[in-house]
């Protein structure tokens, strides 16, 4: 694979971290990252971010995934990052088919191989992410346990706000006008617009100021705003996906009790009908639950460890 721009003094990951290029079945370029482990390996973490996501977001996070034996695997899905934007304002977060992000995982898992990343492979999915890699899990992605954060499973509307959304949203992509902003949003950067006072994401100061840092030194990185394709596609995911039943892989699920971006009712739901589940509702906790403080998300990096070496041990022979 042909290396790719990775940004090591912002991403503040494991030294061996390094992006590459790779190509998607419908010709989509993408970058991908890998970070090795730093001790003796216990596998690799898939790490799929959510709709701000791309492959330093979450330098720090890898840095303890390495200290802990995981070496991780991260994606820069299409429309984010460096992937190639599919909108004409490359600022809008925006997707044709929510299958498509299929596709991205497809190419996410051929880099893992490529590159050799230590097996077993485990998914770390956060929001959007989780929500993909909840469709990977069905279609058969090779992994030995799960770890979802704030899982998009619906997405938190007020009962007005979503009987607009359906028609709406509909209307705009049969129109051909699909990649227009939803209503109320712009191709603003979120990280850099809103102080943390008011941020939605972490109580975290350390973690926000770190994002906020990187969106200055690399706005290229970042997106906007959301397009009325992406919510019809969004909404119409999360409705298929709340029909089907729950793959037979253990997964351990963490909402923060404050998130204003997900639907904590519809992964309460899930985790219900999944008999090798675990949930824990964080407490004061927002969106961004394995960024949040010590004093309200704990130790959530220790429960993920425990919880993958235990799915680990259950498949030996």
């Amino acid at each position: 694979m042909e290396q790719a721009k990775f940004y090591s003094d912002i991403a503040e990951g494991p030294a061996s971290g390094n992006a590459y290029w790779i190509e998607t079945d419908d010709g989509v370029r993408l970058r991908v990252g890998a970070y090795q482990s730093e001790v003796k390996a216990k596998g690799t973490i898939l790490l799929m971010l959510g709709r701000f996501g791309y492959v330093e977001r979450y330098g720090r996070v890898a840095k303890t995934f390495a200290e802990n034996g995981f070496s991780t695997a991260i994606i820069d899905w299409r429309s984010q990052g460096l992937s190639d934007r599919m909108a004409s304002d490359p600022q809008a977060g925006h997707i044709e088919s929510f299958s498509d992000y299929q596709k991205d995982v497809a190419a996410l898992l051929k880099a893992a191989e490529e590159l050799e990343l230590p097996k077993p492979y485990f998914l770390v999915g956060v929001s959007m992410g989780a929500c993909i890699g909840f469709r990977a899990m069905l279609d058969g992605l090779p992994v030995a346990a799960s770890a979802f954060i704030s899982p998009m499973f619906g997405i938190k509307m007020s009962t007005i706000q979503r009987i607009a959304a359906w028609p709406l949203s509909w209307a705009f992509q049969k129109l051909g006008i699909g990649q227009n902003y939803v209503p109320g949003e712009s191709g603003e950067i979120y990280i850099l617009e809103t102080p943390f006072e008011n941020n939605n994401l972490t109580h975290n100061n350390a973690m926000y100021e770190y994002w906020v840092k990187q969106a200055q030194a690399a706005p290229e990185l970042q997106i906007g705003g959301p397009t009325m394709s992406w919510l019809y596609e969004a909404l119409a995911e999360c409705r298929r996906l709340s029909t089907v039943p729950s793959p037979n892989i253990p997964c351990i699920t963490f909402c923060g009790e404050l998130d204003q971006l997900v639907d904590n009712a519809s992964i309460k739901r899930r985790v219900a009908k999944w008999p090798n589940a675990e949930f824990s509702m964080i407490r004061n906790a927002k969106h961004d639950v394995l960024t949040e403080i010590p004093e309200v998300g704990g130790d959530v990096m220790t429960q993920i460890f425990d919880f993958f070496a235990k799915a680990s041990a259950e498949a030996m022979p």
